[in-house]
Formats: structure tokens, sequence, C-alpha cells
């Protein structure tokens, strides 16, 4: 190693590069770990970008790196990439030796989040600190904008970004993305930089430029605004405004748990739509992005600038979470409970003063606002763009299940208490705050889900779950009450909050009373709740309420769709169990039931048995906490379902869905939608293709199917013309011809389908069919025939003009006599 150090940086930089191609991961891991230990950070500064690239991946998804997230633990290299990427490993230790120097490492603005990118180029600067002093807004050219970021942001970034880059899955990938590396490794370092007890380990390096520092003087030709309107922090004094901390110890480390959170947060949440981005720019970042724009067009020559640049309209960001995304945040969601959670007592129960933050460590602090003001604004606009984007199928589970962990901290508070049922388990009065501070994560997002669970078919067992677990999280003792308390705070009139604040600053020697202290915290909290609304929704937002009127009609729709998927389910489940009755051993010769077109809708193949039980279980269970919720009256609820019940007969089944005729055919209306969604109507549907060329059946032979299909092609081919000319006469002969080669069936059929015009109108050419002789049941009785003939001493020539003689007679009686047998 000796020689190896005397190398120019270039020479180390292209032996790596060399290696990467020829040597296994093991090798290459352990090169790695002795030039991280013996190479000085001036060298080691050269060959880190190029180092996270090949780790993470480019950002561009060009380069896939170490395929971090397709990494499961049953792969060879899984403990590898472990080690060297763990906290305390290898890859850590050179971000923390180049951390106490003075480098700097790029990335292009482009890769920012859109809200981020769109705020940067109208050249407002977002009130995030991790952008602070690290840009500079040239003359010309804001597309080609970068953002110097120090060793430890620069890794975290990268790693942060390697879970949303679009990356192709491998060859033979089978896994879940609960268990890859990536997965496995934002668990471990979200547990090492946010500890619930003790501190964060310190760096093994010195590092004096690393700690929190006073941000520079802003510039004055740049806003710093924030673009989004803030609650007032719990914080009298902001961790990232401290002048010094080297008072403090531990508040010289408490930064990387900062600048981890912040890059897991801008990276993965600040993603919305361009509405919702102009929705949320406050008056004051209004006014600094005009001021900023006069400033620039007052200039005596303005550069050349490219083509809709610096414009909110370049902003339009497609955001389309994966739910390996969702799931990420998620874990992200339940580590900042728990770290928020474990915060102590007496710290929790002090006042955030200034007088308490003397005596308050950083990290004690920071667990103090992490939930409320770095992650609420940017989840709660994540998961409403998830409810209103997510396909309607099962894998909402993810958004759900993150939603419900987000809104249930008490889950993740790290108490050991005697395990009961959740209906019984009561919400302590001391997370009423929590509940009053995140109202609409309740409230909105409740009514989000109830508009899009009417539009889910909730005969699938998935779906009825989903139901039944937000039904379920919101039934909790107290829940509902303190959801209730927080609107009401809300809609506090703004005068009376008026005419009680000055009241509250009375003391008893000078008028007041001793409620004045109760009316003081009362505005307080009032006013936290109506700056979270107003935050988050805006000031000119019409809030409705969970519990007005409005949203009890959509809650008593949503109680109706789940009593008509009941019954839906037991009707496929009754049908189910009579087809299974049904069936026989010749019903493998086609003697039952061979009408696959009637099958019963609304079944699938995994709504059967077991699953159609569950899924009335969990749509009975979801109705009892519901009325539970809403206090609904059990007698109206019972009156309402038997009213459903008795004006759904079993023939409503058999009915059309609620339609409006057409040019173009048939179109549903928004009930006949539900109705289908529900399994209470549907069309009878047919194959209209080729009769010829339909899906080979369990009771057909395909030998014979496809051997006669190419016999009455050669037929079809060669006389068609003919049967064409017999088919349109007039005459008996046309009427005999047009019941062997005509399909009678064909314009019926399309009827009862919404197809075009054009479709029903097509007429089907005369053709020689053969197909039916394929059929076992026609083979079997063609064999008992010429048994029955063997008996009777016929012999097979015999018996077959028997058959066919038979067969022209019975053609010959239904062109006489079909008409009139049909009118009786």
């Amino acid at each position: 190693m000796a020689a190896q150090t005397l190398q120019q940086p270039s020479f180390l930089l292209a032996n790596l590069k060399a290696d990467s191609t020829t040597k296994p991961l093991l090798h290459r891991c352990q090169d790695l770990v002795k030039i991280i230990d013996e190479y000085p950070a001036k060298e080691l500064h050269l060959i880190f970008p190029w180092l996270v690239e090949s780790v993470f991946g480019s950002l561009d998804g060009v380069i896939a790196g170490w395929n971090l997230r397709f990494l499961h633990s049953r792969s060879n290299e899984y403990n590898i990439v472990m080690e060297f990427l763990n906290p305390s490993g290898p890859m850590m230790k050179l971000v923390y030796k180049l951390q106490a120097e003075e480098y700097k490492y790029e990335i292009p603005v482009n890769y920012l989040p859109g809200p981020v990118k769109a705020c940067i180029q109208e050249g407002v600067l977002p009130d995030c600190p991790l952008f602070h002093n690290k840009l500079q807004f040239p003359l010309s050219g804001l597309l080609t904008l970068n953002l110097a970021l120090n060793p430890f942001e620069f890794y975290m970034f990268n790693f942060a970004y390697c879970l949303i880059t679009p990356k192709n899955h491998p060859q033979g990938y089978h896994g879940s993305s609960t268990d890859s590396a990536y997965f496995v490794l934002v668990d471990t370092y979200l547990k090492y930089f946010l500890p619930g007890e003790g501190n964060v380990p310190p760096s093994p390096f010195s590092d004096s430029r690393g700690s929190v520092t006073a941000p520079s003087p802003r510039s004055s030709s740049v806003s710093f605004a924030g673009y989004g309107v803030h609650s007032p922090s719990l914080l009298k004094h902001h961790i990232f405004h401290q002048p010094t901390v080297n008072a403090d110890p531990s508040a010289q480390e408490i930064w990387r748990t900062e600048t981890l959170l912040q890059m897991f947060v801008e990276i993965w949440l600040h993603h919305y739509s361009l509405d919702m981005y102009q929705k949320l720019q406050s008056p004051q970042v209004k006014l600094a992005l005009l001021q900023y724009r006069l400033s620039m067009s007052s200039m005596p020559c303005q550069p050349h600038a490219p083509p809709g640049s610096g414009t909110l309209h370049t902003y339009q960001e497609p955001f389309s979470p994966t739910e390996e995304h969702v799931l990420v945040v998620r874990l992200l969601v339940k580590h900042l409970h728990a770290f928020s959670n474990s915060l102590k007592p007496e710290q929790l129960s002090s006042s955030p003063s200034a007088h308490s933050h003397t005596h308050t460590s950083p990290l004690e602090e920071f667990k103090r606002v992490v939930v409320q003001r770095f992650v609420q604004q940017k989840l709660y606009l994540f998961l409403q763009h998830c409810f209103g984007h997510w396909p309607l199928d099962a894998s909402f589970r993810a958004v759900l299940e993150t939603w419900l962990s987000y809104i249930q901290p008490w889950r993740y508070t790290g108490e050991k208490t005697n395990p009961q049922p959740d209906q019984s388990r009561t919400v302590p009065d001391k997370w009423e705050s929590f509940v009053q501070e995140n109202l609409l994560m309740y409230t909105k997002l409740f009514q989000v889900f109830l508009n899009r669970t009417v539009r889910t078919d909730l005969v699938n067992a998935k779906n009825a779950l989903m139901v039944f677990r937000v039904a379920k999280v919101f039934a909790q003792p107290n829940l509902a009450e303190m959801i209730q308390k927080g609107e009401q705070l809300f809609l506090e009139p703004e005068h009376v909050l008026h005419h009680r604040q000055p009241r509250g600053y009375l003391t008893p020697n000078q008028g007041g009373s001793f409620l004045s202290s109760r009316q003081r915290v009362m505005t307080d909290v009032v006013f936290k709740v109506k700056s979270h609304v107003y935050a988050l929704e805006g000031q000119d937002c019409q809030y409705k309420q969970m519990f007005g009127t409005e949203l009890r009609g959509g809650v008593m729709k949503l109680i109706q769709i789940i009593a008509q998927a009941r019954q839906t389910a037991k009707r496929i489940s009754d049908h189910s169990n009579e087809v299974s009755a049904n069936t026989s051993f010749l019903s493998w010769f086609g003697m039952g039931s061979s009408d696959h077109n009637n099958t019963f809708a609304g079944a699938e193949p995994e709504e059967s048995g077991e699953c159609l039980k569950k899924t009335h279980e969990f749509l009975e269970r979801a109705l009892e906490n519901l009325c539970q919720i809403f206090k609904l009256n059990q007698g109206q609820l019972t009156q309402l379902i038997s009213n459903l019940s008795s004006s759904q007969d079993d023939g409503s089944s058999k009915q059309l869905p609620d339609c409006i005729q057409s040019e173009n055919g048939l179109i549903l209306t928004d009930l006949g939608r539900r109705q289908i969604i529900s399994g209470l109507r549907r069309f009878d549907i047919h194959y209209q293709g080729d009769p010829e060329l339909q899906p080979i059946r369990s009771y057909e032979n395909a030998l014979l199917v496809r051997l006669f299909y190419k016999i009455s092609s050669l037929v079809n081919e060669r006389f068609g013309g003919h049967m064409s000319a017999l088919c349109s006469r007039p005459d008996f002969l046309g009427r005999l011809g047009r019941h062997y080669f005509a399909d009678h069936d064909s314009a019926t059929k399309l009827k009862h389908s919404p197809v075009s015009r054009w479709m029903l109108e097509r007429n089907r050419q005369p053709r020689l069919s053969l197909r039916p002789l394929a059929s076992y049941r026609t083979i079997l009785m063609l064999l008992l025939f010429y048994m029955f003939g063997a008996l009777l001493s016929f012999g097979p020539i015999s018996s077959t003009l028997l058959i066919l003689t038979g067969g022209f007679l019975y053609g010959l009686f239904m062109t006489l006599f079909g008409d009139k047998l049909k009118t009786h």
C-alpha cells in the first residue's frame, strides 16, 4: 500500500473504475476499506462522487449501482453491502473523514423535487435550511443551477434519491420491498440517527464545520421566504438559528439528525401538483416574488433566459409514487412517532419558554417539534395526492396503512401495557392536542377516503378489509369526541376570540376571574387549530365538518353500498354452492351446465369460499364501527337495510344496469356503474367474435376442434358462394339452407350487450360449422347410438346413414313448424 500512496489521485480513481468491472464485490469492498483507512481526505475527495454513484446509481437512472432496492437477504452480496454501508461502517467513515474538511459536492437543481425546483427557478429560495447558503443565482442559465452540499448531505441526498429513481426489475426477481437491502438500511439509519434513548454517537473525526451555525446574512436580490403558511413554532428559539453550539457537545451532533430527516422528507414527500403549489404560496412569498420580478424587469440589459424558464407554468411534475415508495414513507412515519414519543415526561410537560430551553438538550428540543414542523404539511399533501390518484385496487393498502400509522401516534409510545382488544383501547386524553393540531389528517382525508370507497368493489375481501380497518381505527373510544372538539375549536367565531383575549390577561385583582388563564389557553388552542387548517388548505378554504350533515349523508350512502355488497357476497356464495352441488361425473362429458357466460357477475377467482366469509365478516364489523363513530340509531340502520333488501328481489340481478340510449348504443350512468360494482345488476355478456374462434371449452376435444375447423374452412372457402346464394332464396330451400348454415342467435346475443350500432347490424355470412361434433356430449351420444345400432345388427355404414337421415328430417321439421312452435 506504500507504493499506492505515491500514486496520483487520478490513477487511484482509474484503478477503482477498472476493478469495478473485473473484481467481485467482496474484493472491491475490502480494497475500499484499506483505501479509506490509509489515504488522506485530499485524495479521497476525488473518488467520493464516483463511489456514491457506483453504490446508489446515477440520479438519471442510467447507472444501476448496487441495486439496493432489489438486493435481498437471500443474495450472497447482502451481508457485504450491509456491513459496508452500516452507519458505523467504512462508507460512513469516509463521509465523516471528508466532513471534517471544507469539501463540497454539486447536485443539479433539476434533480430536486418539482415544487423546490420551481421555487428556486422563480428566484425564491425555499425556507428549508438545507437550501440556505448553497445556491448562487447567476444572471443567466437558471436551469443550470447546482446545489453545493457537504459530504454528509451529498451522501444522504443520493441515498434518498435512490428510492424515486426509475429502475427496471432484474430478470428472475421475486421478493418483497420490505426485506430489501435499501429498506433495511433506511430502518437502520433512522434508528441510529433518531435514537429513542441517548444521543447520536459522535463522529470519529473532529468536525468544527459540520455543526449548526447561524445562517449568513440574506442577499438583497433573493428572498428567503418560504412558500408555505407555517404554524407558529413551539420553539421560541429555533434549533437552526442558534448562534453557537459549542457549549453543548450534543448540539454538535444533532445536525446530522436534522439533515437526515430533511433529506428524507424533501426527496420523498415534497411532490404535489402545480395547483397545490400555487395554493400554498403565502402572501409574503407572493410579494417577494413580485419584488424579484420587478427588480429583474428594471435591469437595463436583461440576460436571455431559456424559453419557459422561471415560470410557474413550467412546473408540471408527473408524480406517481410506487408501493415501495409508500412503504418506506410509512417506515419513516413510524420511526418519527417512536422518536417523538421518547421525549421525557418532564420535558413534555414543561412550558416551551425561553427559560425551559436553557435546561433542555437540543435532541430533546428536536423531539418536541419534529413531527409538526418537519413532516406534517408535506405528508398531508403526499397522502392527499395518493388518495386522489392511486388505482382502485388492493395495492392502496400501503397508502392506507401509512395514513393510519400517522394518525395513531399512541401505538408507538413503547409502553408495555396489558394486551387488550382494539375496540376497548381508549385513546389517552394527552393525545387530544395532537388530534387538534392534525385535524385535517383525520377529517379531510377521511372524506377523501369515503369518496374513494363508494367507487370500490367491496365484494372483494381486500377492499372490504380496508373499509373495516378505517372504521376500526376511528371507532376507538375518545377519538371521535376529540375530532369533534377540534372541529368546534376551528369553527369558533373570530369575534368571540377577540372578545375573550383581553379578559385572558386580567388578574383577579384587576377585575378578572380565576378562569382567565383557562380562557387564554383556549384562545391559544383555537389559534393553533385554525393556523393548522389555514396552513394546509389556505385562508379561503371551505371546511366540511366530518360530523356535519353533508358527510353524514355520505356515510349513509356508504352504509347502503356495504349492505349491497354483503347481499352480493351472499348471492355469490349461494350460487357457488349450487354449482358445486350440481357438479357430477357426467359434467365432464358436457351433461352439466356448459354455459360459461352465465357466471355470476362480480365474482373473481379469489372471491369464493373463505374469501366470501371474510368479506361478510369485514363488512359486518365495519357497519358496527360506523354506527359507533357517527352515533347512528340502530333501529334506523336496520330499517334502511331491510328497505334495501325488500327493494331488491332475486330477479334484480338479471335486469340490465341503469343506462341511457345513445347513437352508439347503451351508455352507463353513475347509478349503473355502482350497480355493476356492487354486483346488483349486470349485462348478459356473450362472446361476440367469430363463433369458430372461441376459446376451446373444457367439454370439447381440442384436437377435434382444430381438425373440424380446418375442414369447415376449406368447405366454406370453396362453396361459400353457393351457400350464400342458397340462403338468400325466399323459398323453402332457402329456409332449409338458413337452418343449417346461418347463426340464428347472433343477433339476439348482441342486443344484450352495450355494443355499437354497426356491430348490431352486422350480417354473418352463411357457412358450415362442424365444431358441435367436437363436444364430448355429441361424441358420447354418437357412441351410444352406434352401440344401440350394433345391438340391432346395424353396421357402421347403416348407422351413419340413419343418423344423417334423422338429422335431415329434424331440419325439415324445424323449417316447416319451427316458427309455429316459437309462437306457442
